[in-house]
């Protein structure tokens, strides 16, 4: 598996005002936070509005992405998987066609809460049939499924299981024992932005962060500085960037994102697609003026 590390961007979805995809803007973010410092990509992740696109639409975000890393020999991660063991088998199996990809970010049953022998069983199918590693994505705000470190436990040793998009919703007991006990080879990847610093003072290998298409630079020095061992460098930082992604995700994401990169010209519009409504001019405001520092 590729060894991933460092900083990784969950790519919004950029849209014309008439709501349709651009693909421009898209290829053209996509460098923009490779030159800032991403080690790579996340294609079809939750800010990038994945259940409002089409198969279609879905197909076009990945190939962008796929050529652009192609191009710039950067990593690439796709978001594949629903609730739904079959169809999730399939959307895995489908990322074959995009040779970029490199790992597959792959969410934990949501809905359904089939409950930890389920979540087992569910990742252990597609780990089969998977032609590349699985991301585990654990998010239990949005899943509504608690994966506690033992369950963890046995992914981590399964075959075809490369690691963790952890974003629990803040560093619990389980996450003390996952950094404490993982077994080497076993990735863990940062996905709440608020957590971020301390899940990387504990030993995280980087961040899956939407908060990064905002001072990308800065958030990719962030993870350097923690793995670098610069420890009042990184804190300082770490308190700096809490405050930036506070206000990035002051209104369901990614609504105040996409006003912060529209009003800085990196985007042609801030649309979204409902059920999100365009971000408050309040937000966007406060946003733009503590991204600025």
């Amino acid at each position: 598996m590729t060894q991933l590390a460092g900083l990784y961007v969950p790519l919004i979805t950029p849209f014309t005002d008439d709501g349709d995809l651009d693909e421009g803007a898209l290829e053209q973010l996509a460098h923009r936070v490779l030159d800032d410092g991403a080690a790579g990509l996340v294609a079809l992740g939750t800010t990038a509005e994945t259940p409002t696109l089409t198969e279609a639409e879905r197909a076009r975000v990945l190939a962008v992405c796929d050529c652009v890393c192609r191009d710039r020999a950067a990593t690439l991660i796709a978001g594949a998987g629903t609730n739904d063991t079959a169809r999730s088998a399939a959307a895995v199996a489908d990322v074959s066609r995009f040779p970029q990809v490199r790992a597959a970010l792959t969410v934990v049953p949501y809905y359904s809460r089939p409950g930890a022998p389920g979540v087992l069983e569910h990742f252990r199918t597609l780990a089969k049939g998977s032609p590349v590693p699985l991301l585990v994505y654990n998010i239990p705000y949005r899943t509504g499924q608690s994966v506690t470190w033992p369950t963890m436990a046995e992914l981590a040793k399964t075959p075809g299981i490369g690691g963790v998009k952890h974003a629990a919703g803040g560093i619990d007991d389980d996450t003390l024992a996952m950094m404490a006990e993982r077994p080497s080879g076993f990735r863990v990847l940062g996905g709440d932005d608020l957590y971020i610093s301390p899940l990387l003072a504990l030993g995280a290998d980087g961040g899956i962060l939407a908060s990064a298409h905002v001072r990308t630079c800065d958030f990719a020095r962030l993870i350097r500085l923690w793995r670098d061992g610069a420890v009042q460098e990184a804190r300082l930082l770490g308190h700096e960037l809490t405050r930036v992604a506070r206000a990035l995700f002051a209104e369901p994401n990614p609504v105040v994102i996409k006003a912060v990169l529209h009003r800085l010209g990196q985007i042609p519009s801030p649309a979204v697609r409902l059920p999100l409504v365009r971000a408050s001019d309040a937000a966007a405001d406060a946003a733009v003026y503590i991204a600025a520092g």
